[in-house]
């Protein structure tokens, strides 16, 4: 991704009114960045309008909820709303939507948003809202400058150098605390515990938190294992990796583990093989996404798990008791730890930036839209066209999403601390012997069965 050119400290600024929207699921920090953006646009006498509902708020009424913003309170009426300390607290107070506005629905919008004296627009939220704003940006024609800042636990926005999104540091932070009560709970009261959390299309969250808690194993969609982003699996696939860890873990003389699964492999599945284990057809949202919160994964895995452990209940009274626990929506209104706190002031002042600076410029061509980022201690402003693509699926553009780099030092490292069956195991006659005797399998059966995994 090129970089632009950061702006100019003696670039003048043109006043004029300021809109904030949220979109997408809660994120840690929110408020703090709708805090920040106010805050900085004061000190230019730019006031603040705050939209209710996100996308859905602005392009479905000529006459959308609002509420003026303001630092502090002096003599501004009931119809403010102050922000100066909301930047400590989690969920949002403008709330948020998952609207996918029409091209339709998008010129009402610019149509209102104009009529309301908005001439920018902040709008905060993951890849679908990066996705509108670009879209609202474009429809605007220049009468409207749009900084988006980048907000999802699922760390999922390509930003350079590896940059988390805002909310995502907290939200492993409270989930690897959980994951790590859950480790001590399992070995207090032997018993596999099975985790699920978000992540709808990356594995970032779950292999963040499971690396941090120092979980068992952790799969998520990316997993060599699994193939390329395009490849379908059978659930067996999955139910091999975390019945192989078992069976390691029983070698080495624990009945006991946690395993975090990012709720996205169910996305890697054949359609026939998700329809089996949730016994649904999966209903999509307005983006065109599955709707996985419908879906209770944590027990279907589990479920999936036990099938294959009851072959040892029965024929060899060794029981292996699961548990299923999913960690996804109390990360989501956290409220933000130091890391994030610190992160989302600088998103919120790099956006009133650029969309009040008089020349906006990404390298030598001038831009009215961007996703805001920092990247080393410096803000940037990516242009919404260097980071869209064609949606195979729905053929429209959308914002590409950053997966997890597998050939990196950091997933390197994350694996080598997993309970994960190795090539090691099935090579070395030791270890195979070992994982033989507590699956109660010979050693060629138990090679064949799993060899698959670490080919």
């Amino acid at each position: 991704m090129k970089k632009n050119k950061s702006l100019s400290k003696k670039t003048k600024l043109v006043k004029g009114k300021l809109g904030i929207l949220v979109g997408g699921g809660p994120a840690p920090g929110i408020n703090g960045v709708i805090s920040a953006t106010v805050i900085e646009a004061e000190r230019s006498d730019i006031s603040c309008i705050g939209f209710y509902n996100g996308f859905q708020g602005i392009s479905l009424s000529k006459d959308p909820e609002r509420v003026d913003l303001v630092s502090r309170h002096t003599n501004v009426g009931e119809t403010s709303k102050e922000i100066s300390r909301v930047d400590v607290e989690g969920g949002s107070i403008l709330r948020t939507s998952r609207h996918n506005p029409t091209d339709k629905e998008l010129d009402r919008a610019v149509k209102t948003l104009l009529h309301l004296g908005i001439t920018y627009l902040v709008t905060i939220g993951g890849d679908d809202t990066a996705s509108s704003a670009s879209r609202l940006a474009d429809r605007a024609n220049g009468k409207i400058r749009v900084a988006h800042v980048p907000k999802t636990i699922d760390n999922d926005l390509p930003l350079p150098g590896e940059m988390p999104t805002f909310g995502y540091r907290t939200a492993c932070e409270l989930g690897a605390n959980l994951v790590r009560n859950l480790m001590v709970d399992a070995a207090t009261m032997p018993r596999w515990f099975i985790v699920v959390t978000m992540g709808r299309t990356a594995g970032h969250l779950a292999l963040g938190i499971g690396k941090a808690a120092g979980a068992t194993v952790t799969i998520i969609p990316e997993d060599p294992e699994f193939g390329s982003s395009k490849n379908k699996i059978n659930a067996n696939l999955v139910c091999d990796v975390l019945e192989s860890s078992i069976y390691k873990r029983l070698a080495m003389g624990r009945q006991d583990g946690v395993a975090v699964i990012s709720e996205g492999v169910v996305l890697k599945l054949l359609k026939g093989e998700m329809e089996r284990l949730t016994g649904k057809t999966f209903s999509y949202d307005s983006h065109g996404h599955v709707k996985l919160g419908e879906f209770d994964m944590a027990p279907i895995w589990k479920s999936e798990l036990d099938k294959r452990l009851k072959r040892l209940k029965v024929s060899h009274n060794i029981s292996i008791t699961t548990t299923a626990q999913n960690i996804g929506y109390p990360l989501r209104c956290q409220a933000p730890d130091s890391f994030d706190r610190e992160y989302i002031r600088e998103l919120g002042y790099a956006a009133v930036q650029f969309v009040t600076a008089q020349k906006p410029y990404h390298n030598t061509t001038k831009i009215n839209s961007a996703m805001v980022y920092i990247e080393h201690g410096h803000m940037r402003f990516s242009d919404f066209s260097k980071i869209r693509m064609i949606d195979p699926k729905t053929g429209k553009m959308r914002v590409q999403v950053r997966l997890v780099n597998t050939n990196t030092q950091s997933y390197k490292v994350a694996r080598e601390y997993m309970i994960r069956l190795e090539k090691s195991d099935l090579t070395d006659r030791n270890k195979l012997n070992a994982l033989a005797a507590v699956s109660k399998m010979s050693p060629e059966k138990f090679r064949n069965k799993f060899a698959h995994l670490v080919e």
